[in-house]
């Protein structure tokens, strides 16, 4: 197994800390579903907002979408609720991260704790001006929890990358 790159060099690297952010928002009728819960879309907009930002912030410039892994939508959002999304870059390669969303709900009229309601994570690839992928600076984790969610993330990404090559492979024997 090789080395984590935030184990190699502190150089030109940043702590996850730095990428951190929350957005809180209240739903309402406006973002609801058949059913009258807010649509899994809409959340699903808003983490890929909130994880835009945290990885502009890391690489210091505009970052795309490449993927979103492991959305788990674990309890229904409704309407008056409101919800706060929890950004951070957990993981960083050579033009690539790691975004790790949290989406938390509680209501907009009580004092009640929040709810984990969808956890998600997404690939992000920071661009240059002409739309190319561009260098981001590497991940320092502080913390034992931040250290921790590196190295899930890196089995994520081997996981992602394997799936992809025994893709080919299958379209290849056809």
């Amino acid at each position: 197994m090789r080395t984590p790159a935030w184990q190699v060099s502190a150089a030109a690297s940043k702590v996850p800390s730095a990428s951190r952010l929350t957005l809180s928002q209240i739903m309402t009728p406006h973002e609801t579903n058949l059913l009258g819960t807010v649509h899994g879309g809409e959340i699903l907009k808003l983490i890929d907002s909130v994880a835009g930002v945290a990885a502009a912030r890391h690489s210091e410039g505009p970052a795309v979408t490449a993927s979103m892994d492991e959305v788990a939508f674990l309890v229904a959002v409704r309407v008056g609720d409101v919800v706060h999304l929890d950004a951070e870059v957990t993981w960083a390669g050579r033009t690539s991260m790691e975004v790790t969303v949290t989406v938390r709900a509680d209501r907009w009229d009580a004092t009640v704790p929040a709810t984990t309601v969808v956890t998600a994570h997404l690939v992000m690839v920071a661009v240059d001006d002409n739309g190319r992928p561009r260098a981001v600076p590497t991940l320092n984790p502080e913390t034992g929890e931040e250290r921790r969610a590196y190295e899930e993330a890196e089995i994520r990404r081997r996981h992602r990358l394997s799936l992809r090559e025994e893709l080919r492979a299958a379209r290849a024997r056809d």
